[in-house]
């Protein structure tokens, strides 16, 4: 049988570390002759708010950002597209004025045509797409609205898209949804009335106008004189015009919602610092201790 050896050096050829223990008495609290100059160091406070909410609502709220911002997009560009068709009325308006002194160039009254009703049919698919994508930003921020808060909204899903779509009642129901929405959000307690924003007040406002604008214009339709018709163009002018400011409005609401639904980016927080102390009384004066008194 082969046996190999293997030698290794002692422990004792090794330096041991000291064991040594230095006994530590306390010597009483710091003594100084004058009062200390040093103190915290600056550091930044930031708003209550700045501190990330972690768990399923913050997810769930993270997930649900991109409707939110399609939604914004879809708004912002029907707001685009209603302004266009705006002033596409307000020049067929300038040259059915023009026309009473006048034959108009064919080019410049196929170039006003073209306009409006390229306009109107933009702004009629994109008010199908933004209400579409509104409609779908609005459930999807209910239910993670009710996660979030822990009570859910007082109507359904289901009543609360019958409300947003009949018409006559979708003037009403939709400014209570969203300050239902607005009020889970902002963390305010389940007992309490909700309270609509100003931007929210403004938006229900000239939603209320879309509607009566819509009303009157299909009204004013049926009427053929020629100062009906000339006003008539006046007539629609005025709805994309308030159809844009609902347009911008809607952005803002779902924006703002948005904003106080997802955590708070610590990166876009406004960071203070404490510069200066008006008014603060003075510190105590402390007793000069004795050099050979103990501490």
């Amino acid at each position: 049988m082969r046996v190999d050896w293997v030698a290794t050096p002692p422990p004792s050829a090794y330096p041991q570390p000291s064991r040594r223990s230095q006994k530590l008495s306390y010597g009483g609290p710091p003594n100084y002759p004058v009062p200390p100059r040093w103190g915290f160091p600056l550091l930044a406070w930031r708003w209550p708010t700045a501190v990330p909410r972690r768990g399923r609502a913050g997810r769930l709220g993270r997930r649900r950002a991109p409707a939110g911002r399609t939604a914004q997009n879809s708004l912002w560009l029907l707001a685009c597209v209603a302004v266009w068709g705006a002033l596409s009325e307000i020049w067929r308006y300038v040259l059915v004025a023009l026309s009473r002194f006048g034959a108009l160039s064919a080019g410049v009254v196929s170039a006003s045509d073209a306009m409006v009703v390229s306009s109107s049919a933009i702004t009629f698919t994109g008010c199908l797409l933004s209400l579409v994508l509104t409609l779908l930003w609005v459930r999807r921020t209910r239910n993670v609205a009710a996660t979030l808060v822990g009570y859910g909204p007082s109507r359904s899903d289901r009543a609360a898209l019958i409300g947003l779509v009949v018409p006559g009642v979708n003037l009403v129901v939709p400014g209570s949804v969203l300050a239902e929405l607005e009020h889970a959000v902002a963390r305010r307690p389940a007992g309490e009335r909700p309270r609509p924003s100003r931007l929210l007040r403004w938006w229900w406002g000239l939603w209320v106008g879309s509607g009566l604008m819509f009303v009157i214009t299909v009204l004013w339709s049926f009427r053929d004189s020629t100062q009906a018709l000339a006003d008539g163009v006046l007539l629609h002018a005025l709805g994309d015009f308030v159809l844009a400011g609902v347009a911008v409005t809607t952005a803002l609401v779902v924006r703002r919602i948005t904003t106080l639904l997802l955590p708070v980016d610590a990166a876009s927080v406004r960071l203070m610092r404490v510069v200066e102390v008006k008014d603060a009384p003075e510190p105590p004066l402390r007793s000069v201790r004795a050099s050979g008194s103990p501490r």
